[in-house]
C-alpha cells in the first residue's frame, strides 16, 4: 500500500496517483442502467474509446447482466459479445477490464488483450476462474458476493453489515490467494447493491477505512445503483431512473477516493473524472497543510497537483 494515499498499487496495471476511473461498456440488452445502449461492438467500441476520452484510466466490459431477477446469458453468447469488444479496445491502447463470471470468458479475453478480470463472484460462481486467473498472471476483482440474485435470493440479512462484509472477503481473498493468485494482483470490493439494502450500502460507504485493513487495493462502485435512488427520492418520493442518478455517484465517488479507494468503476465518467481530481487536490493541499492564509493564489482552479481537467495529470493516468 501507498504510505501517502493508502489506496495502494496493482501489479500489472498502470499506476495512477489518485483514484482513478473505471468507466462500463455493457454489451447487455437488458442491464439495468444501460441496456441495449452498446450491444452492437462498433457502437461498444465507440462508447469505450468516448469514455476513455472523457476521463476513464480503464474500461470494464462486460457482456452479462448482474441486475436481480436477470437470466443468465449462455456462454457462447456472452463469448459472442465480450471478446470482440475487448480486442478492439486493447487494439487502441485502451486498458480493459472484463467483467465476467465465467472461466472460459476471462481467459479469451485476457488473450484478446484484457488486463484485469473483474468477477463478481470472486471465484464462486466458476470454480475454473481461480486457477484461469492464476496461471494468467491477470490482477483480479474479488467482490463481496453471496450468491447469484435469482428467484428472490438476496441472502441481504446481516447484524453488522460492514464487520461481516469485511470476514467475508477476507475469507474469499485467502481462497483465491490459496490457488495461486499473486497478492499484489488482487483487488477487493465491497459489492455495494449485491445482497444488500440501501442501509447497508451507506453503511459501508460510511466505514470504507475499515476495508483498509485486508491489505488490498479497493474498488467501488456505486455507479446509479437503487440506493442512490433512495436517497434521491427522499421517504416519499419515486426513485428517480438511473441515468438521473449521475451527480449523486459522483459524490460517491469524491468520497470513496477521499476514502483511499483505489479506483471508482461509473458509467457516466467526466463527473466523476473531475470529482476524483478535486479530492486528489484537496489530498495534496492536507498533506501540505500550509499556514492560514499563505496561499498566495488564492486557491484558483487547477493550481495544486491534477487540479485540471481530465487529461492534465500524470502520464499514466491521462490518455
Amino acid at each position: 500500500m501507498s504510505t501517502k494515499t493508502g489506496r495502494g498499487h496493482v501489479a500489472g496495471l498502470p499506476t495512477w496517483d489518485r483514484c482513478a476511473v473505471m468507466g462500463v461498456v455493457n454489451v447487455t440488452p437488458d442491464s439495468f442502467s444501460d441496456g441495449g445502449r452498446w450491444f452492437d461492438t462498433t457502437a461498444a467500441v465507440k462508447h469505450g474509446l468516448d469514455l476513455v476520452a472523457q476521463g476513464a484510466d480503464l474500461v470494464d466490459v462486460g457482456g452479462e447482466s448482474t441486475r436481480p431477477g436477470a437470466t443468465r446469458v449462455d456462454e457462447t453468447e456472452e463469448l459472442r459479445r465480450v471478446v470482440p469488444v475487448v480486442r478492439g479496445l486493447a487494439s487502441e491502447g485502451v486498458t480493459v477490464s472484463v467483467d465476467t463470471m465465467r472461466a472460459s470468458v476471462a481467459e479469451q479475453a485476457l488473450a484478446a488483450g484484457a488486463a484485469l478480470v473483474n468477477d463478481v463472484s470472486g471465484g464462486l460462481a466458476d470454480p475454473a476462474m481461480v486457477p484461469v486467473v492464476a496461471a494468467s498472471g491477470a490482477p483480479f476483482v474479488v467482490m463481496h458476493w453471496r450468491g447469484f440474485l435469482e428467484g428472490g435470493n438476496v441472502n441481504g440479512v446481516y447484524e453488522d453489515v460492514v464487520s461481516e462484509v469485511v470476514d467475508e472477503l477476507h475469507a474469499r481473498v485467502e481462497a483465491v490467494l490459496a490457488g495461486g493468485v499473486a497478492p499484489d494482483r488482487i483487488v477487493v470490493d465491497p459489492g455495494l447493491g449485491f445482497s444488500k439494502q440501501a442501509e447497508h450500502d451507506l453503511a459501508l460507504l460510511a466505514h470504507l477505512d475499515r476495508l483498509h485493513v485486508l491489505g488490498h487495493p479497493l474498488l467501488v462502485a456505486a455507479s446509479r445503483k437503487r440506493f442512490l435512488g433512495r436517497v434521491l427520492a427522499g421517504p416519499e418520493g419515486a426513485p428517480p431512473p438511473a441515468r438521473e442518478r449521475d451527480a449523486a455517484t459522483a459524490a460517491v465517488s469524491a468520497l470513496a477516493a477521499q476514502a483511499g479507494a483505489w479506483a471508482v468503476r461509473v458509467h457516466e465518467v467526466h463527473a466523476t473524472a473531475d470529482a476524483v481530481r478535486v479530492a486528489r487536490a484537496v489530498e495534496a493541499a492536507r498533506a501540505a497543510d500550509p499556514a492560514p492564509g499563505s496561499d498566495p493564489d488564492g486557491g484558483r482552479p487547477g493550481s495544486g497537483p491534477d487540479g485540471g481537467r481530465p487529461g492534465t495529470g500524470s502520464a499514466e493516468g491521462a490518455r
